[in-house]
């Protein structure tokens, strides 16, 4: 099975004329830099219901981390796919 990160991140390019489609895949830090960004995000989504349950309020620097990370993968992939 193919890794679903590098599927995500793949180019798909047609060819006018032909009917064929080249698959430019993304480099390897590329693929690990946004699992780690998902990674992040998702330890950082743990911490911030941990503090909400053990502290019973709201952190902002935590949720501003996550937001920022959100929006770092999310225009990874977009950037990456046009």
């Amino acid at each position: 099975m193919r890794d679903w990160v590098k599927q995500a991140l793949t180019r798909r390019i047609s060819i006018k004329g032909r009917r064929r489609q080249i698959e430019l895949e993304p480099s390897e830090r590329l693929v690990y830099g946004v699992k780690f960004a998902m990674g992040m995000t998702v330890c950082l989504s743990a911490l911030e219901i941990a503090h909400m349950a053990f502290l019973r309020t709201w952190n902002s620097e935590i949720f501003a981390a996550i937001t920022g990370l959100i929006g770092t993968v999310s225009g990874v992939l977009i950037a990456q796919k046009t």
